[in-house]
């Protein structure tokens, strides 16, 4: 299990969706992240910070909306320790990105160290495990030399298949109850077994909450990120997890800032 250490007011913040579409959304992260330089010990982003991210060599002509993304995150591992971590949307991040921003990678799963105690974070993706179409899909994705295959392509192919790839898999969505989209609890379970932690936090689902478990007689929590949404929903939507010495707390971005 890699574990990383970390003292102080621990900030957590996924499911942005980042991307040439969402430039409100990317207006409140910009916010959020002068407001973590400003009061958080450490910031953690566990995937999807970006709505698709087909390989770190964007970055070497990164568009508008990217570059200031990008200066907004260097500027903040400035300050703070950041860590990077990788999505179902944003599975191609990588070290070339991590070093060009000053931040890590976050490993999966990654077993935080608090001032509160261990808490153990991931995506949360590999829990969905009732949607088996999704499951074929992310071990696709994740093998090595799918990946290598895919990065040989030029930008513009990347780009079109990643778009393919997004339409197809809403139109899958349309057809597939919440249910199958959420998290199995057997797969829950087992990771509390098998890592014995008390406390997990993740993402993906976008149905931020925080669930109380009884597993073998042993009280449990799940606290599930919020998802990020200033473009196309009203209210907007966006929120943050603050680990400290007294525990774990959610803040609604929209109401804090």
């Amino acid at each position: 299990m890699n574990k990383i250490a970390l003292s102080g007011p621990i900030w957590l913040a996924s499911d942005l969706h980042l991307g040439p579409a969402t430039p409100a959304t990317s207006e409140a992260f910009l916010a959020f992240l002068q407001a973590a330089q400003e009061d958080a010990a450490a910031l953690l982003l566990p995937g999807d910070i970006f709505d698709a991210w087909i390989g770190d060599d964007v970055i070497r002509a990164a568009p508008p909306w990217l570059a200031t993304v990008l200066t907004a995150l260097r500027e903040t591992a400035a300050r703070i320790p950041v860590w990077l971590g990788r999505g179902n949307r944003d599975f191609l991040i990588g070290q070339e990105l991590a070093d060009a921003v000053g931040a890590k990678l976050l490993p999966e799963p990654a077993l935080l160290e608090t001032d509160f105690g261990q808490v153990l974070l991931t995506h949360g993706d590999e829990f969905c495990t009732d949607d088996a179409a999704y499951q074929q899909f992310r071990t696709m994705v994740r093998n090595p030399q799918w990946q290598a295959e895919f990065l040989a392509k030029t930008i513009p192919e990347r780009l079109a298949m990643a778009q393919q790839a997004r339409g197809e898999s809403q139109a899958a969505n349309q057809t597939k109850s919440m249910e199958i989209m959420d998290v199995n609890g057997a797969a829950v379970d087992a990771i509390f077994r098998e890592t014995g932690v008390r406390v997990l936090v993740h993402g993906h689902t976008h149905r931020p909450a925080r669930h109380v478990l009884d597993i073998d007689g042993k009280k449990r929590e799940r606290w599930v990120l919020p998802d990020w949404d200033f473009d196309h929903v009203s209210p907007p939507r966006g929120g943050w997890l603050v680990i400290d010495q007294d525990g774990l707390e959610f803040y609604d971005l929209e109401t804090e800032s």
